[in-house]
């Protein structure tokens, strides 16, 4: 290869801006359809899926942020509107006097229960109805590859459940 270690190679740089503007562009053509088609934003449609997914469709806050991977008082200034716009409540942990949990309210249920097979249609649209099945599998094992290396250079995420101790 020709790089140096101040430089990338020609053939570094080449895979590095194809990958970066790919993912710009993807995330904000996926974010400008959700929000035009559904009204939600994209950490909306992060917490809304991360909590139909958990037990009871509720979770602490830290919980939340280990799944969505939002930084705590940005998760809890969107948590707070998303709870104002009636998309989510704020209960008390049962049995326990203090702490509580993150839950769907029945218009987060409808909103993401709309949203996932939006969101669905769009990813067919932007990332697997251009590629043919050997360009997937290929795009899917280069992604656990980098994922598997990324994952293992963070700490470990709390796992979601509804305890509130």
């Amino acid at each position: 290869m020709n790089s140096t270690a101040d430089h990338l190679s020609t053939r570094e740089d080449l895979v590095w801006r194809a990958f970066f503007e790919t993912q710009v562009l993807f995330w904000r053509r996926l974010g400008q359809q959700l929000q035009q088609d559904t009204g939600l934003s994209e950490p909306d449609f992060a917490i809304l899926s991360a909590l139909v997914q958990a037990p009871e469709q509720r979770l602490r806050a830290f919980e939340l942020s280990g799944v969505t991977q939002f930084e705590k008082s940005r998760l809890h200034h969107h948590l707070n509107r998303m709870i104002g716009r009636g998309l989510l409540t704020r209960e008390q942990c049962p049995g326990a006097s203090r702490g509580t949990v993150i839950a769907l309210s029945p218009e987060g249920v409808t909103a993401i229960t709309t949203a996932l097979p939006i969101r669905a249609a769009h990813i067919r649209q932007w990332l697997t109805d251009p590629l043919s099945d050997g360009q997937i599998d290929s795009l899917t094992e280069i992604s656990e590859t980098l994922l598997e290396r990324l994952r293992a250079a963070d700490p470990p995420q709390a796992t979601p459940s509804t305890g509130c101790a």
